[in-house]
């Protein structure tokens, strides 16, 4: 009788440490899924710190002077790099000495231009990390469907190419209609260019990384034709476009020379969006269970070939509203290598952002703010702009491969336990 009241209880202790363990587990994953990233770009940030050491020849004589002087060597790299990182923050941000002193300035007098200037730094780092949401965007719902989309450059290209004929060919459409026509002409060119790789990987098993890579190609020299032939200003010889109709331009936010316009405002807008239709519809669902396992999703009567085709148009529609942005919102025409290549960093935002609307969000933020800080960075320090360039691949590297993070700080490693089993009684 002593035996009846163990075996009831017992696996019911079992089942709720279990669940309590279960809990614990899934917390700490997305602790860790948060905190991999944050410590990834910290450590790229150390790398180049050692990296703005090297490149100022201060530094170098001083080190060479280490065993007679050692602190000062240290003193002049700490200062080095302090400059150089204060640099880069003026210049993503602006000088908060300069912006106190306009706000006092309009305050007294109502004058704007100091406080239009004081604020440049900041409406530079936004523009910059616009087209970065909408192409991180698009990567981002092709990883969570699953397909590696490398031809979001290629698609941004295109999608500028429709964004900006619309831009000046189509005279005498208002404002809203004549701007939404451009921005949806390019969404659709995008579309389409996206939809030729997701038609071959469903249909005939291409692989589509290395099809969208073909269509970046095909995308540069169909453009490269264009601005020296058809869609030429002119007679001009720049490869250039003429300027699209003020019609159709993405309303700036403020006056010159803040450059700050709405797409920002509608990249957040498709941020949300996209968050809406992967987690909260069936077929966003759909999209994420083929990309999780495709044969698990195949059984469950997901229909594998039409939700490939459609995440490949979705992603490749969304990488191109970056190069419909770069148009009609701050370049009001195309020229050649418009882009910087916003497309191919979008894999790294997407990467750093594990796929998630809100983290490509805050990724094209530090990918903006880094872009627009590298010029004052080099003007100011005296620090070569790439080094903006090599911390950002460092972010890769991290990202790519975080067991190297997690080696270096020791992120989630615990001693393994023994498996424990229950005894078996006999009846």
């Amino acid at each position: 009788m002593s035996d009846i009241p163990e075996k009831s209880v017992k696996p019911e202790l079992e089942k709720e440490e279990r669940s309590f363990l279960e809990r614990i587990a899934v917390r700490k994953g997305k602790f860790e899924a948060v905190l991999v990233p944050i410590l990834s770009v910290f450590t790229a940030f150390v790398v180049g710190s050692v990296l703005i050491i090297f490149s100022h020849a201060e530094c170098l004589a001083a080190w060479g002077n280490f065993f007679k002087a050692p602190w000062d060597a240290i003193a002049i790299s700490w200062d080095s790099i302090i400059n150089a990182y204060r640099a880069l923050l003026t210049g993503a941000f602006g000088d908060p000495k300069q912006i106190a002193e306009a706000i006092k300035a309009w305050q007294a007098t109502g004058e704007t231009k100091a406080m239009l200037d004081a604020f440049r730094p900041l409406s530079e780092s936004l523009v910059f990390t616009t087209p970065y949401i909408f192409a991180g965007l698009g990567v981002a719902v092709g990883f969570r469907g699953g397909l590696f989309n490398i031809g979001a450059e290629g698609q941004l290209f295109v999608a500028g190419l429709a964004s900006v004929f619309v831009g000046y060919s189509i005279k005498g459409l208002p404002f809203p209609l004549h701007m939404l026509l451009a921005l949806l002409a390019g969404m659709a060119a995008a579309a389409i260019w996206g939809a030729v790789p997701g038609i071959l990987k469903a249909r005939l098993g291409a692989h589509e990384v290395i099809n969208t890579i073909m269509m970046n190609y095909i995308a540069f020299r169909l453009t490269d034709y264009l601005l020296t032939g058809p869609m030429i200003a002119g007679s001009g010889a720049l490869p250039i476009t003429p300027d699209i109709q003020r019609s159709a331009y993405l309303p700036t936010l403020f006056p010159e020379p803040m450059r700050v316009h709405w797409g920002f405002f509608l990249a957040l807008a498709m941020a949300g969006l996209v968050y809406w239709f992967l987690w909260k519809t069936p077929l966003g669902m759909e999209v994420r269970m083929v990309g999780a396992n495709p044969r698990a999703a195949r059984y469950a009567g997901v229909r594998i070939a039409l939700i490939t085709v459609l995440t490949m148009v979705l992603s490749a529609a969304l990488a191109g509203m970056a190069g419909a942005n770069q148009v009609l919102g701050v370049e009001h025409r195309l020229v050649r290598a418009f882009s910087s290549g916003y497309g191919f960093d979008a894999i790294a935002l997407a990467l750093l952002g594990n796929s998630h609307p809100f983290g490509v969000v805050l990724s094209s933020l530090l990918f903006g703010f880094l872009r627009s800080g590298a010029a004052r960075m080099q003007s100011m320090a005296g620090t070569p702009v790439e080094l903006i360039r090599i911390i950002q691949g460092m972010v890769i590297v991290f990202i790519a491969a975080p067991e190297i993070i997690r080696g270096l700080y020791r992120i989630g490693r615990a001693k393994k336990k023994k498996a424990v089993t229950s005894p078996v009684t006999a009846g």
